[in-house]
């Protein structure tokens, strides 16, 4: 059975809606004026050559303001109208649902790739959070594009992640390897190095505040401390690898793995 598209307009819908996708609206008024088209041209050629009645002009303006988002249908139209795939109309997933759908997969295909049955696959992207086997998790990466970072943040664990490292870097780091590599699911040295300049890093950031010296500069640094720890699972992934995709669980290889895998 395939996924059946939804079709919504401002105070009507049909099917089953999703939720918001993380739409670029600025990626479609630019992709659009490269084409030379209008927003109402837009609106026009959703309805007459994409089944879509309910698109207008108001509605396409409102998508490009970003204040509106377009439903899965509607994405999947709009990218044929402007030339471009969906994924380029999306900004970084961050949900099950949204990886698929940049994807431009159905969900039966998905279900059907991890072994899992399709009813129970879609529970899960409506509940947010993915549940597999290490070979489920490992086929869910290869058949989505996922990193590690996004793996990760599908579990459901990028918030209890977080948590661990504001914890290591305040305190002895050492103490939250083993919870960490429970999370992560890569070389206990590898984890160990990234805690260790984690650790400096926020420190290096919080020495004025700990003087006895001038008071702004103390200040200047507990925000810089503050900030840091708003992004911090960010800052420990640029760390392990800086602007590099990740491996497949369970056995991570290339640049993220340990040395006995390489």
């Amino acid at each position: 059975m395939s996924e059946q598209p939804v079709v919504t307009a401002p105070g009507r819908s049909y099917g089953v809606p999703v939720p918001d996708l993380p739409f670029d609206a600025p990626a479609a008024r630019r992709l659009r004026a490269a084409l030379g088209l209008t927003a109402d041209h837009v609106a026009h050629t959703l309805r007459t050559s994409y089944g879509l009645p309910l698109t207008t002009l108001a509605l396409v303006a409102a998508w490009e303001r970003g204040a509106a988002t377009p439903t899965a249908a509607e994405l999947t139209a709009l990218a044929g109208v402007l030339w471009c795939s969906p994924a380029e109309l999306l900004g970084r997933p961050g949900t099950l649902r949204e990886h698929r759908l940049v994807r431009g997969l159905a969900a039966e295909d998905v279900a059907r790739a991890v072994g899992h049955e399709l009813p129970a696959y879609l529970r899960m992207e409506e509940a947010g959070r993915w549940r597999g086997t290490e070979r489920q998790s490992a086929a869910l990466a290869e058949v989505l594009g996922l990193t590690l970072p996004d793996l990760v943040a599908v579990t459901g664990a990028e918030a209890r992640l977080a948590e661990l490292l504001r914890a290591a870097v305040g305190t002895r780091w050492q103490a939250h390897v083993r919870a960490i590599t429970k999370i992560v699911p890569l070389s206990r040295r590898l984890v160990e190095d990234a805690l260790h300049d984690l650790h400096e890093d926020y420190q290096r950031r919080m020495v004025p505040t700990l003087s006895w010296g001038d008071n702004s500069t103390a200040g200047v640094a507990s925000d810089a401390g503050r900030d840091f720890l708003d992004g911090i699972v960010e800052h420990f992934w640029s760390i392990l690898q800086p602007g590099s995709r990740t491996p497949t669980p369970p056995r991570p290889s290339g640049p993220w793995a340990p040395s006995s895998a390489r």
